[in-house]
């Protein structure tokens, strides 16, 4: 794994941008998880958000970023933030892959395209041997997504949902080696 601290910095993909999040991106952030069909698919998040605690999330970023804990990208569609692609839980050479977007932007492959760029990094710029990911049972659109960033199906576990107050089934998935140029 790379050492040295990682410069913040922009990913440029055919239809997006990405950045690293930060304080000003809170709101947008509140805005998107207000709608219950994004924030459902979402293990951590509460429902309804709460602005404060998005507030305090997206001020500790930058700190993440620079202690090598989190990479957490805001994805802009022309200078629109529909959404969020990140790298956390990191231990050792591995890590999670994450990612939610507004509800307008599903089905259009902003998340594919988003997580590609995400995926390089974390295995280019980061260093990481291994990527994990899930998504809710009754997120296959989320597992498609996995699937065609050449994720392997790991197995399933029941998980504690926040937003839904109650305990789902979440398939895993585990990357080793980049699929994707």
């Amino acid at each position: 794994m790379n050492s040295a601290p990682i410069p913040p910095c922009r990913i440029v993909t055919e239809r997006l941008v990405l950045r690293p999040t930060g304080a000003a991106d809170a709101e947008r952030a509140f805005e998107i998880q207000s709608d219950w069909e994004v924030t459902r698919m979402l293990r951590m998040a509460s429902f309804p958000p709460d602005r404060e605690e998005i507030r305090r999330w997206f001020a500790d970023h930058e700190r993440e970023w620079a202690g090598g804990e989190a990479y957490r990208f805001a994805v802009e569609l022309r200078g629109r933030l529909i959404g969020v692609a990140d790298i956390d839980e990191i231990s050792g050479r591995e890590a999670e892959l994450g990612y939610w977007f507004e509800r307008v932007s599903c089905g259009r492959g902003y998340a594919l395209e988003a997580a590609q760029a995400v995926v390089r990094f974390a295995f280019g710029a980061i260093g990481l041997s291994k990527l994990r990911s899930g998504h809710a049972a009754d997120n296959q659109a989320s597992g498609n997504v996995l699937l065609k960033l050449g994720f392997q199906p790991l197995d399933t576990a029941r998980v504690v949902s926040r937003p839904r107050g109650q305990e789902i089934t979440q398939r895993r998935y585990v990357l080793s080696t980049p699929a994707i140029s």
